[in-house]
């Protein structure tokens, strides 16, 4: 373990994520497959080494400090892109049953290359948008914890995500700096697709020190059937 990873280590102690020397290996490949790909296609703008541990791999796993994710079965990642925060919280908690929607199919084969690479177990990669994939009776309503990273504002995201939520089950919006307006513009929607706010942490990252904010939503009842409405109506038309 080199110093990069020794602080990576140190920085998930507060949530009580301990990672085992063949995990941090699996973090170790994950970093180089995205460098190798990142090449041949544009995955993501942060490619040194340290600020790919902090800014992907343990932002991604600070949705952990707040969602009892060991205590979950199933997950989806919606939008996904390069992998987060969804295959970071599949290394760290490997029971996790893991499904990875994007609307890209060159990025759903580079993390299915990850998932093999790094021997993941129970990870699921789709290619498709989540209006049409929300509709499927095999997704739909499935999912303990749907999840999405820096994807859309929250009334747009409220309809690509609560329909894969289990009535009593969670959607975690990870985004930048808190917005109380894009909170107020999200009222509607959860009323409407039955999810309700249980609570909005915030941190810091630990070097650079920009501010993360994560949306976490209870759904509480059934999302009707006339949602998610058809590809691009959500953007255009937001609830």
């Amino acid at each position: 373990m080199d110093q990069i990873q020794q602080r990576f280590t140190e920085w998930l102690v507060p949530g009580q994520i301990p990672l085992t020397a063949e995990q941090l290996a699996q973090f170790e490949r994950y970093y180089e497959l995205l460098v190798e790909w990142n090449e041949k296609m544009n995955l993501t703008g942060i490619t040194e080494r340290a600020d790919v541990y902090e800014k992907h791999f343990y932002d991604s796993l600070t949705l952990a400090f707040h969602v009892p994710v060991q205590q979950l079965e199933s997950i989806i990642d919606v939008g996904s892109g390069a992998g987060f925060p969804g295959i970071p919280l599949k290394i760290a908690f490997p029971h996790l049953k893991l499904t990875i929607l994007d609307s890209l199919n060159k990025r759903i084969s580079f993390l299915t290359e990850v998932s093999e690479q790094l021997g993941l177990d129970g990870v699921t990669c789709i290619h498709g948008r989540a209006e049409e994939w929300g509709r499927n009776k095999a997704h739909r309503e499935q999912y303990d914890l749907a999840c999405a990273r820096a994807v859309a504002k929250l009334n747009v995201l409220n309809e690509f995500c609560l329909p894969f939520v289990k009535v009593k089950g969670y959607f975690a919006a990870m985004k930048g700096m808190h917005s109380e307006e894009e909170i107020t513009q999200a009222a509607h929607s959860l009323k409407v697709l039955g999810g309700v706010v249980e609570k909005q942490p915030s941190l810091t990252l630990p070097v650079e020190q920009s501010s993360r904010h994560i949306v976490l939503i209870q759904k509480l009842k059934a999302t009707p059937n006339k949602y998610p409405r058809k590809p691009g109506t959500p953007l255009k038309q937001p609830l």
